[in-house]
């Protein structure tokens, strides 16, 4: 369907560390995770699962919506990101500035490295500070993770 993701192949590595070992290797982050929540929901209407998973993932981190300067939302249809823009109350002109998986595909199996390298990439390039990135999962889950840019 012209409004559904298309299954594509690709491939995508986050690496993740600690303190230490940036500084044993030398490391320079892009990022630091400030806050992660998963939710479920039900099957159904498994896409809307980012909601409750960015409400949740907000509120740990003490930030709303509005605070969010880049938003990648897993768009695994033209009508689940709407719900979830709807929903959340976010600036859609925030949300998947370079298109989402309509537009870049959906490789299963790495849409969230997918998802989260382009989110950081993006942030870097804006100067942002603040980034979300989300997914839907088909039985039912959302989960949604934030970022604050740590880049030079």
């Amino acid at each position: 369907a012209g409004n559904a993701s298309g299954i594509n192949d690709g491939s995508a590595a986050v690496l993740l560390a600690n303190e230490a070992s940036l500084k044993k290797y030398k490391l320079e982050p892009l990022a630091k995770i400030c806050s992660m929540a998963v939710a479920g929901v039900d099957p159904a209407i498994m896409g809307i699962g980012p909601v409750p998973a960015t409400q949740k993932a907000l509120q740990r981190a003490g930030l709303k919506i509005n605070d969010l300067d880049v938003i990648e939302l897993n768009e695994a249809f033209a009508s689940q990101s709407i719900a979830c823009i709807r929903d959340l109350k976010m600036d859609a002109q925030k949300v998947n500035v370079n298109g989402g998986a309509i537009a870049i595909g959906h490789p299963l199996g790495c849409s969230g490295a997918r998802i989260a390298t382009t989110l950081l990439h993006e942030m870097k390039r804006q100067k942002a500070h603040w980034g979300l990135a989300t997914l839907c999962v088909g039985v039912g889950q959302g989960a949604a993770m934030i970022f604050e840019n740590v880049s030079k």
